[in-house]
């Protein structure tokens, strides 16, 4: 291990780290810290509190990761931070630890592309394949579905959730939650149609593109209540069993849609 070690960085003899890790210039490791086979620890970086990392992750420069909660009451519980594998960590990102009252953990999924200057706060839960570019800035306690991308200069809510296959374009306030599938954008955020480009990327059919364009419709062209609307996409599924599994899962998204959801 130590071979891979540079001779600058401080590693706690309690840190539990995979012979195969890397760990860069100047980089502090912590004693409550679990690193997996083939992860890059970047030059500067600081990686502490009770956190786990998977495999073949790759952490730039001065990133600081497991950092207590940015919260008054957090009171040095043994909260955590939970990351899979092959994600991108870019320049000066922040990865906090949970907090006791939601679950006690912050996570991270697998292949995630997080870009310089992100913060992760307490108690969020980014789930796999998403991208969250340049100074996105994630409140406490806020969810990203699978896939989800995630515009430059985004700040998003504490509570919020971000639903799978969204794409939410820079620059954007996000107060409420974004549903699944759909592009979003602005000061407030407002949805703006169906994320098709991505969808298409992804081997979405012709058919589960249109049949996801019309459940856009009768959440927000149609001026039905969210439980009419719920409803009816109930009875979409009956008739189009092709694409049962996605309106489902709107459907889960805006059964637990607290927030409320983003309204043009």
């Amino acid at each position: 291990m130590a071979g891979n070690i540079h001779p600058t960085a401080v590693v706690d003899p309690a840190a539990r780290i995979d012979p195969t890790v890397v760990v860069g210039p100047y980089a502090t490791i912590g004693p409550g810290v679990t690193i997996g086979a083939g992860t890059e620890i970047g030059p500067y970086c600081m990686v502490d509190g009770v956190t786990t990392i998977g495999r073949d992750n790759r952490f730039y420069r001065y990133c600081s990761i497991g950092g207590m909660p940015q919260d008054k009451k957090y009171k040095g519980e043994p909260t955590r931070l939970e990351i899979g594998d092959r994600n991108t960590v870019r320049e000066f990102v922040t990865l906090n630890t949970g907090t006791m009252q939601d679950g006690g953990a912050t996570t991270l999924g697998d292949d995630n592309w997080i870009m310089a200057y992100v913060h992760v706060a307490h108690d969020c839960h980014v789930g796999s394949n998403t991208i969250l570019a340049n100074s996105v800035q994630l409140g406490g306690h806020v969810h990203v579905g699978d896939w989800a991308i995630v515009g430059g200069l985004t700040g998003v809510h504490q509570f919020a959730r971000i639903g799978a296959h969204s794409m939410t374009g820079g620059n954007s306030s996000l107060m409420q939650d974004t549903p699944p599938f759909v592009l979003a954008a602005g000061n407030p955020c407002r949805p703006v149609g169906i994320n098709v480009e991505g969808l298409k990327r992804r081997g979405f059919t012709a058919a589960e593109i249109s049949a996801l364009r019309d459940a856009y419709k009768i959440i927000y062209r149609r001026g039905l209540p969210l439980d009419a609307a719920r409803a009816e996409m109930r009875a979409r599924q009956q008739e189009e069993p092709a694409v049962a599994r996605h309106l489902q899962t709107l459907l889960d998204f805006l059964d637990v849609a607290s927030r409320g959801i983003i309204r043009p």
